[in-house]
């Protein structure tokens, strides 16, 4: 089968297309025809090894999927040949990528995918949307009535981030630039605030005189001086974004509000975590409500170039999806 893979960590141009094994599955594993695959910024991480993580040589790139079951095995029950289906939790922990004609997926770590659901538009909101439940629920106890502040809110996880909270009847504060606030407003935001204010800190006590109970910054700026300035009482901060930054914690102040930071990345998360995820991405796919901004269709060929992309900034707010097929 032809693939996007590497045969060693390193740049973006270290990602081969071509010819590779087609990989065989185990009694507990399914494996799907894959039809959609997006890319993410933790991709990167992975294959230039910022993120380490066993792997096997060659390997294959990628965290989702959205493709058909071809076969399960026995120890996988509740899938069937034909079954659309998704995962965004392949490409590291030992487990191959997902960029390739067909993937091997553990059965604990496959969601069936809801009926009438476009295959390019989920599996573009499926990791954003993983990142965006677990800070904001598993890591940040976000409950109804609470005010959530999220910074970077335009972007993928903060999109998400922003629909999920809503949903769950959370106050949203967004943050980001003046030109997404109509877009933050639609997605639920309750008050979008612009980064770039220099009274931002001050733009933040203003709307929320009580303080932030959850705090949340998908773009990695990782301010810790104004989010514990802005922290409520046994507020949270959650750190997902931003993993070669080295703020300055003001211990101090954190620790008189009785406040916490806890930070994750998704590549931790236990599959009873990603499942209680999937739950909540599949409700919101299938009402039409958890959708990305901007969907820019690819191929397989096109993953190197997608790779760099993502790390030259070119892709802001956007998701490439690549679909197995020969370049044209």
């Amino acid at each position: 089968m032809r693939a996007a893979f590497i045969e060693e960590l390193g740049p973006a141009e270290n990602i081969r297309y071509g010819e590779i094994e087609t990989p065989s599955p185990g009694p507990t594993d399914v494996l799907v025809e894959v039809e959609a695959v997006s890319v993410n910024p933790v991709d990167t991480f992975v294959r230039s090894g910022l993120f380490r993580t066993p792997m096997e040589f060659p390997f294959v790139v990628g965290r989702d999927l959205v493709g058909t079951v071809v076969s399960a095995g026995p120890g996988a029950p509740g899938f069937a040949p034909g079954d659309r289906v998704w995962c965004n939790s392949l490409g590291h922990g030992g487990r191959q990528g997902a960029a390739a004609e067909q993937a091997v997926v553990p059965a604990d770590r496959l969601y069936h995918l809801p009926a009438g659901v476009d295959a390019a538009e989920a599996v573009a909101v499926v990791h954003p949307g993983g990142t965006a439940f677990l800070a904001l629920f598993t890591h940040g106890r976000l409950g109804a009535g609470q005010t959530v502040l999220v910074a970077g809110a335009a972007g993928n996880v903060g999109s998400a981030a922003v629909v999920m909270a809503a949903e769950a009847g959370a106050r949203v504060v967004a943050v980001a630039s003046a030109a997404d606030a109509d877009h933050c407003k639609a997605l639920g935001a309750d008050t979008v605030l612009d980064y770039r204010s220099p009274d931002l800190r001050d733009l933040v006590l203003r709307a929320c005189p009580g303080g932030v109970d959850v705090h949340v910054d998908t773009s990695g700026a990782n301010d810790l001086t104004t989010a514990v300035d802005v922290l409520a009482p046994r507020g949270r901060i959650v750190l997902l974004a931003g993993a070669r930054s080295q703020p300055v914690l003001p211990a101090g102040p954190l620790y008189m509000k009785d406040g916490a930071v806890v930070g994750f990345v998704i590549s931790h998360a236990t599959t009873a975590e990603l499942a209680d995820a999937a739950r909540t991405i599949n409700r919101l796919l299938a009402d039409g409500r958890l959708r990305p901004r901007a969907v820019e269709p690819a191929t397989l060929a096109d993953a190197a170039r997608t790779h760099r992309r993502i790390e030259d900034g070119e892709l802001h707010g956007r998701r490439v999806v690549l679909r197995p097929g020969r370049p044209g």
